[in-house]
Order: structure tokens, then sequence, then C-alpha cells
């Protein structure tokens, strides 16, 4: 039976329940285009506001991950194992993560996406590498998967293509932070992935689309409900998102503290801290380690032996970047012609951190998009990012603002200044990783 669209669009705008033969139908709509844009917008925008029940939408994470290829990984002698944010401001972790969690024998076939709203995306972070292939083909990334142990590129057409139309669509309409349609468009992803398990780092904060603890609380309840309930084993852990994670924010310079943090240069303590429990939680769903300290010990052997740096490298070479990236960085790496500091505006101490406003600050810049067909400059965004808690006399640096050129730089300066809060007193500081949610 076909439905009318706009019909189905009024019954959820009116608070009605699809069927999972309507939301097939949508979803079918999506991908042949029969849905048009306005049609898909209205329709996030009726979720949005009327909400899904659980049955709504493990059928539309369904139909998602079935309206394109699913993969498979037989004969691979690693246990398959991804992670997902649902995004924050300098969140480069996967970078760090996938490399890894592969140098101690795990598989990661990472699905990333583009920067959504005001937090950045790995896949843009990773196009500032020159020559980097981040949409490979089937066997390229099957083989580099097999072979490296971890691949990192994003969404392919035929994979989960109803969720990546929608996923532009919600970037750009205001819908982006809904429980339903968030867990629908990462798991619809991760489900076609062919995943053993799967680890899901949902943000809470001012950086983050859940910026309540009890809303970040329920999409990790959600997420791992759903995923579990569809075969895939999967834990959910509530991370810090109301300052920075890590001293960056933009797209080349967080690549750049990526390659840092691999090789031991720097290595910023709540991003360390993040980036070691998502990482060893990995190794646990997969079998490799009996919990998370004995985790944490082989991602710490990794780092200081050099092989997640190595894997790093290999997948950078595999997938067609410089063969040398992690030894010559600032060869590669496109650089911004205006670095200027950002000068605190009195003496204080660093106590409050608009997040979401820094990440708005980088998009205003051109870093992040305002419509779907935006082309991201990776030069431009942050470095040096002062955590909250520091003492700052007047005119001392907070950040450095990277700027194609001076009024750029002049708005971005005032952008981040008016993000922070100095006082007398340092605040308590959140811990980076709260709790975990089994499915």
């Amino acid at each position: 039976m076909a439905w009318l669209p706009q019909e189905l669009i009024r019954k959820k705008r009116d608070g009605g329940v699809l069927s999972e033969a309507e939301i097939a139908s949508l979803v079918t709509g999506l991908v042949t285009g029969d849905l048009t844009e306005g049609q898909a917008a209205a329709f996030a925008m009726a979720v949005f506001f009327r909400g899904m029940t659980m049955a709504e939408r493990v059928a539309l994470t369904r139909a998602m991950a079935h309206s394109g290829r699913t993969m498979t990984w037989s004969g691979i002698d690693r246990p398959v194992v991804d992670k997902h944010s649902t995004g924050g401001v300098g969140d480069k972790v996967s970078l760090m993560l996938g490399p890894m969690a592969a140098a101690c024998g795990l598989a990661v076939p990472m699905i990333s996406g583009r920067g959504l709203g005001h937090t950045g995306g790995t896949l843009d972070k990773l196009q500032s590498i020159p020559g980097y292939d981040a949409t490979p083909d089937h066997a390229t990334f099957d083989r580099v998967v097999r072979s490296v142990g971890c691949a990192i590129i994003g969404q392919t057409s035929d994979l989960a293509p109803a969720d990546r139309r929608l996923y532009a669509i919600r970037d750009v309409t205001a819908t982006v932070e809904s429980i339903d349609l968030i867990t629908a468009s990462i798991l619809s992803k991760k489900l076609a992935a062919g995943l053993d398990g799967l680890v899901m780092d949902v943000k809470t904060g001012t950086g983050a689309f859940m910026a309540r603890q009890e809303d970040a609380e329920a999409l990790a309840r959600s997420i791992a409900t759903v995923a579990t309930g569809a075969g895939t084993k999967t834990r959910a852990i509530i991370t810090d998102m109301n300052q920075v994670l890590g001293l960056t924010a933009g797209n080349a310079v967080e690549v750049r503290e990526a390659i840092d943090y691999l090789t031991g240069a720097v290595q910023e303590p709540r991003l360390h801290q993040v980036t070691l429990a998502l990482t060893a939680d990995m190794l646990v769903i997969g079998g490799l380690a009996a919990d998370r300290v004995a985790g944490t010990a082989m991602l710490e052997r990794a780092l200081a032996d050099g092989s997640a740096a190595r894997t790093f490298q290999a997948m950078v070479t595999a997938l067609g970047g410089p063969a040398d990236l992690v030894a010559h960085p600032d060869r590669y790496l496109p650089q911004a012609p205006v670095v200027v500091p950002v000068p605190a505006s009195a003496d204080g101490v660093l106590v409050a951190e608009d997040c979401r406003a820094i990440g708005l600050a980088v998009v205003a810049m051109r870093g992040g998009r305002t419509a779907p067909a935006d082309v991201i400059d990776p030069r431009v965004g942050f470095s040096g990012i002062r955590p909250l808690g520091t003492a700052v006399s007047r005119g001392e640096p907070l950040a450095f603002v990277h700027a194609v050129d001076a009024d750029q730089a002049a708005m971005a300066v005032t952008l981040y200044q008016n993000a922070v809060t100095l006082g007398s007193h340092a605040p308590e500081s959140a811990a980076p990783v709260g709790i975990a949610i089994d499915g």
C-alpha cells in the first residue's frame, strides 16, 4: 500500500503513532527522492515536537539501516567494535581512539559524519589531510580495516542513504536535538556496518546537543536499548561537554592535536581521560580486556611503544594521505595566515564557558556549515584553549584564533571573549567521564 507523504507527516504532526510500514514508506521516499526536501524537513520537525515511541524508533532505525548496502566481516580475525559520539566542540577522540583500539587488537570500521550544527565532524577533520580519501570504494575500505585494523571514512552513498539525506536536512532546519532522530541516525549507520559491539559517547553540557544531564541519560538509554535489542552489544557513556575537549577547536588544528596526543608530545588531561575510558570499554565489549582498568593498561602500552601512532600513520597512508604525516604534520596540514591571541578582558579565573558559542564561532569562520553545500575552510579555529579553573591576568591569552584575515580574527576574538566567564574563584570541575549505561 502507498501512502501520501503529507498524510503521514500530518499524522505525526498531530501526535499519531506511525506503523512500521508507514515509516518504511517515508524512508523509501527519502532514498528515491519521492519525499521532497520540504517534506523531509516537515517530518523531522513533526518528530522533533511530537516524539516517537520506542517501537517507532526501532522501526525507523531498521528501515534506515536497510535503506542501502550492509557490510559483513566474515573471516576477520578481530572483534569488530566501533565508537560514536553525539558531537561536541573540540571532540577529536575518534582520531586517536580508532588507531589505539586497532593497535590493541580490535577491528574498527568507523563511519563518521560531517559537522552538525555547532559541533565539528570527524570527516571534516580528516579531509584537512591532503590526499586522504574519506570516501573510498568498498574494496579499499574492507582491505584497510583488515590490514591496518581501522579505517575512518565518511558515509558512502549506498550505506544508510536515507540517513545521509535526512542528516544534512536536520543540520540546517534546527531539528538536530531529537532523541528519536539522533538514535535512528547513529544506529542506522552502525547497524549497517556489521558491528559486534558499540561504545556510545553521549555528551552533556553547554557544548552538547543534550545540554541537560537527564536528556543525555535518556538518549544513552535509547541508543543502548535499540542497538542491543537489534543484536549489537552496546554501552553508552555520559561525558562532560561544558568546556572544549582538549586544546583545539577546528579541523586541521584538531588533527595536529591528535597527532601530538598519539606521539606523546601533548596529552591534555580531560581529553586523555575521555579517550582512555571510551577505548578501554571497546576492548571490554570486544572481549580483549576483562574490565576498564585492564583495557586502560593495554592502551597506555600502545601509546608508550608507538604502536598507536604507527597505526594512525598506516591508516592515513593506506587511504591516500602523506606517508610521513605523523613525523612532519606542519608540512602537510593547512595553516591559517593569521594567528592572534584572544586576550582576557580582566584579571580572574575562568569559571564558565559557553561551549556551543565557541563551536558557532568556528562555524562563523567557515570552519563549519550553515547550509549542506557549504565548503569548509580547514585552516580556521582555535588553539591553546585554556581550561576552566585557569587563573589569567588582563591581556593574557585565553586561546589563539586561526583566521584567514584580520577582520575574521577580530570577529572571532570578540565571539570567544563573549563565550567565557571570568570570576574570582575556581569552579568545581565536572568529571569528564560520567555514568555508563548498558543495553
